[in-house]
């Protein structure tokens, strides 16, 4: 037996979506005493789109180059020698568990969220009403969507006090111009250059000490030369409950305390209208003809813990369009078990749940995993997938002594199986050659980029010399 065969290989691992979730488990596998002083590790991320970092790229709102910034510390960690980015596969068809599990040790499933939850009242069906996730997708210029969106509408709704809310609003009250420097593409441009919204109205069921903005975000609103914000005064109003959020959480009161200046000031006249609107829940999308004409909302009111009760009083809003931002939700994904309601898979702090045991015990799918936002849900921001991703990990290692192990853990082995199904899959390698070729769209125009929107043209950039 030569030395080599005394030395064991590093653990392979396999994760799912190369989102911020995926990435920040790939950085916890890579700090981990496995990784630095032990066997070592191996990481593959598979991604759907060509392209990485999830909804960093598709999910926040050009205008937020801030946050893009996030992507700088992402980098850092698929520039590791440990960790290779596999895109362009679309698990389920591409690569299935099984498949994964001949090849890698363990799985990590890191999804996310890219469906918009229901919201149950009646019109939701109407021609103009849309939801958050397929507006946010469009004018992020992800591939898989339609190239043009309506937007006749000159009076819209947008139901949802969270950020993913205030991004719609802030796209739809802007001019084509003013987002015209940052990465959008050009069908984008031009969309958005002929949009005929003139008032947007914001609605939430809850006071201002419930609505779930953060400061910046919500203080970003009132920047723009062309947006005139509005609140009304008689929606300045708390509960008890709504004074002890405020006492227990400096964002909560700052974002009051940055409505209650806006109520009280003189309406301005810059040409567009965004009306922040609270203690307004939405109950009827009215429509003639197939299309939205109106939103019908019932009057709230707190109820001292917060909370608030309909008062029987409802009033008709004069719009054409209506969007909803009332939570994300995921998939199913295929071969595991799923929480349509949560919209999630079942876990125990992620260790993936099969189903109970006859003494009720939970049993777990053997070394698969979750973490983000399909662990718990669509809340909270991109930085606390970290400490989703630091709690999976820990248990994956954990519980790596008792894993059967791949059958055929050579690194080669998914690629020759990749290559075999003639599947056209991306690298890091060409994340760098699409990055390079956005950025030299862009500097004619003095923009840092230009995003690409076409999947072919995203490959051809990525991978020249890959027959697509």
């Amino acid at each position: 037996m030569s030395p080599e065969d005394d030395v064991p290989r590093p653990l392979r691992v396999a994760i799912v979506g190369a989102g911020p979730a995926g990435i920040y488990a790939a950085d916890a596998l890579m700090k981990s005493d496995t990784a630095v002083s032990g066997r070592g590790v191996s990481i593959d991320l598979f991604e759907r789109m060509p392209a990485p970092f999830g909804l960093i790229r598709y999910g926040v709102a050009p205008d937020h180059p801030r946050i893009k910034g996030i992507i700088t510390a992402l980098h850092k960690v698929l520039d590791k020698p440990q960790v290779r980015l596999l895109g362009n596969i679309d698990y389920g068809t591409d690569i299935t568990l099984d498949d994964l599990q001949s090849f890698y040790d363990a799985v990590i499933f890191s999804t996310g969220a890219n469906a918009d939850r229901a919201l149950g009242i009646p019109g939701i069906e109407l021609d103009g009403s849309y939801g958050a996730a397929d507006f946010v997708s469009w004018y992020d210029g992800h591939p898989d969507v339609p190239r043009t969106w309506p937007l006749e509408a000159e009076k819209v709704a947008v139901l949802g006090v969270g950020n993913v809310a205030l991004d719609i609003a802030r796209v739809l009250a802007k001019t084509g111009d003013e987002l015209l420097p940052t990465e959008i593409p050009a069908n984008v441009y031009e969309g958005l250059k002929n949009n005929k919204a003139v008032e947007v109205h914001v609605f939430g069921r809850r006071g201002p000490a419930q609505a779930k903005f953060t400061p910046l975000e919500l203080r970003e609103l009132d920047h723009s030369p062309t947006i005139e914000v509005i609140v009304d005064p008689e929606d300045i109003d708390y509960d008890e409950g709504s004074e002890q959020a405020r006492r227990n959480s400096k964002q909560v009161d700052m974002v009051a305390n940055t409505l209650q200046d806006w109520a009280i000031r003189d309406v301005g006249a810059r040409p567009h209208k965004l009306f922040l609107h609270f203690f307004e829940s939405p109950t009827e999308i009215l429509g003639e003809d197939g299309k939205v004409v109106g939103l019908r909302t019932e009057r709230t009111q707190l109820d001292g813990t917060g909370n608030v009760k309909g008062t029987g009083t409802y009033k008709d809003w004069d719009v054409q369009a209506v969007y909803r931002a009332v939570g994300y939700l995921s998939q199913n994904i295929t071969q595991l078990p799923f929480d349509d309601q949560a919209g999630t898979v079942p876990n125990d702090a992620g260790r993936v749940v099969a189903d109970d045991n006859a003494e009720g015990a939970a049993r777990f799918m053997p070394a698969t995993y979750v973490t983000g936002w399909i662990k718990r849900g669509p809340v909270g921001l991109i930085g606390h997938t970290k400490g989703d991703a630091n709690e999976t990990v820990a248990n994956l290692l954990e519980d790596s002594v008792d894993f059967a192990g791949a059958a055929n853990p050579d690194e080669n082995a998914v690629i020759e199986f990749l290559e075999g199904k003639q599947v056209p899959y991306t690298t890091w390698q060409g994340w760098y050659r699409l990055d390079a070729h956005e950025r030299s769209l862009g500097e004619p125009e003095g923009r840092e980029r230009i995003k690409v929107v076409e999947r072919h043209d995203m490959l051809k950039a990525s991978e020249p010399d890959r027959t697509h």
